[in-house]
């Protein structure tokens, strides 16, 4: 069980560099080992979710550096149900991709496809800062890729406005890691959240300065606006099956905000109303924003993109709120809204293939062959996404609406959730209506039902499943609330020293 930490990180990169090495290999033999890599990483994500049900922390030290000294990877309640999260999408997104041979467009599809799924559980399970830093590169490198996968000038267009507000959001990332390395002499998280409550008064504006950089990079790669009007223009510019994996990228950026503000800022001067009042504006705009985005789609795709924007406004409010409440329906809305906005994905690319020239847009054309099927799980995930009962994101919605918002953020809080799920849900109406229920000419002879049944066919009955484990489900988002909001016990759980940690005093 000690070494559970580390092999989501270490299966896909074993598998990326197996992929590397045998890139003359069979095609046949490329996809059986990406998809058994994904399947061992599943299994094994399950296993670190049952050794830690019971509020286990396990803290992993690489190399048998023990923390803060080394780097530590550490396993809750949260980053392992999020490696769950994370193996099972991979798996849909990888079944996808090779329904649509998309792997026969380049050579190094699943190479990358592993890396980014490796970057992802690492930013999950990582236990310090800059070791965050590095995954973040490691996903971020992969997905420039994946993103421009077979997609021509069109997806080139679309990554360069992602690379270069990356490469912007790493360079802070880098000075925010060299302010906060300058005046804690740390950068493990368990040892910041020990060292906090007693910074030196002359150190508090350089290290709140830090922290709010920290903020700034997470927030970007979680799309809040004003750093998200990236995303609808490149997550509906990539393949299908790759955006399915992107729909989790923003959620990366959320986690590493809730882990930052949950175990090293409550209750400490430098943490002291560092995210308020304006996180939860920014919040609120990222939800006007994605709204806006989706009435003005053009195509599906586009629908799905202001569904993520929306998604990650209501997961930064939440994360502002500070309160275990807020964070328990925070856990709760996060899995159901990632499956969601994913089966959205996917169904545009299967609108796309069914339609041909006309792909995706929302234009009246001639009937889609398996347009039966394909609108059974429009209606299923419309209604998942746009939060109606009595489908989980309802459910979702009225624990956000209890748990979060306080003060004279509540009227604004509960206004603009309400008004985005009847938005929502109006916009995915006239969607279905183009898409699939208005008069048309019959389909031309000919053409073929979509290969994205199976993958397609999980995302859309992901939503009436968490429904009707919803008890279960919202228990454990409370139980994981709770231990986040205690960091005593992840402090003591990753130093693993009663005595404290012996420090250098920095030269005055």
């Amino acid at each position: 069980m000690t070494h559970l930490p580390v092999l989501p990180v270490l299966v896909p990169m074993a598998a990326a560099a197996a992929l590397l090495l045998g890139r003359n290999a069979a095609l046949g033999m490329r996809r059986a080992l990406s998809a058994l890599a994904l399947a061992a990483g599943l299994g094994v994500s399950l296993g670190l979710a049952i050794a830690c049900a019971d509020g286990t922390v396990i803290p992993y030290a690489l190399g048998g550096w023990r923390a803060p000294y080394g780097i530590v990877l550490v396993a809750d309640r949260l980053s392992a149900a999020l490696v769950v999260l994370l193996f099972t999408l991979a798996l849909i997104a990888l079944a996808a991709a090779l329904a649509q041979e998309l792997d026969t467009r380049g050579r190094h599809f699943h190479p990358l496809f592993q890396l980014q799924v490796a970057g992802i559980a690492g930013a999950f399970l990582t236990g310090d800062v800059f070791n965050l830093f590095v995954f973040f590169e490691i996903l971020l490198i992969a997905s420039y890729a994946l993103l421009v996968h077979g997609g021509g000038r069109p997806a080139v267009e679309a990554a360069l406005p992602y690379v270069v507000l990356n490469l912007v959001g790493s360079a802070l990332f880098l000075v925010a890691l060299g302010l906060l390395y300058g005046t804690l002499g740390t950068l493990n998280l368990a040892d910041i959240a020990d060292i906090l409550p007693d910074v030196p008064p002359q150190d508090l504006g350089l290290v709140r300065v830090a922290l709010v950089s920290l903020a700034v990079v997470f927030l970007l790669k979680a799309a809040v606006v004003p750093m998200g009007f990236w995303l609808p223009h490149t997550y509906a510019a990539a393949a299908a099956p790759v955006a399915v994996l992107f729909a989790l990228l923003t959620k990366v950026g959320i986690v590493a905000l809730l882990r930052l503000s949950a175990v090293a800022l409550p209750a400490t001067p430098a943490g002291q109303g560092l995210l308020t009042p304006w996180l939860p504006a920014l919040g609120l705009l990222t939800i006007i924003v994605g709204v806006l985005t989706a009435l003005a789609a053009r195509r599906l795709a586009q629908v799905a993109a202001g569904f993520v924007l929306v998604s990650s406004g209501t997961l930064a409010f939440a994360v502002a709120d500070g309160r275990a409440d807020a964070t328990a329906a925070l856990l709760f809305y996060l899995p159901h809204s990632t499956l969601a906005t994913a089966g959205l994905f996917l169904l545009a690319g299967a609108v796309a293939l069914a339609r041909g020239d006309l792909a995706d847009r929302l234009v009246r054309g001639p009937a889609m062959a398996g347009a039966g099927p394909l609108g059974v799980a429009f209606v299923l995930l419309a209604v998942a996404a746009a939060g109606l009962p009595p489908l989980a994101g309802f459910l979702g919605k009225l624990m956000l609406l209890e748990g979060a918002g306080q003060g004279g953020w509540r009227w604004a809080w509960w206004a603009l959730l309400l008004l985005s799920g009847l938005a929502g849900a109006l916009v995915l109406a006239r969607a279905g209506s183009v898409l699939f229920w208005e008069p048309r000419e019959p389909a031309p002879p000919g053409r073929a039902l979509p290969r994205l049944g199976a993958p397609l066919g999980v995302l859309a009955v992901a939503s009436p499943l968490l429904t009707l484990a919803a008890a279960p489900a919202a228990a454990w988002a409370r139980a994981t609330a709770e231990q986040l909001h205690d960091p005593a016990t992840y402090v003591s759980a990753v130093l693993g020293r009663e005595e404290g940690v012996v420090r250098e005093r920095r030269p005055g």
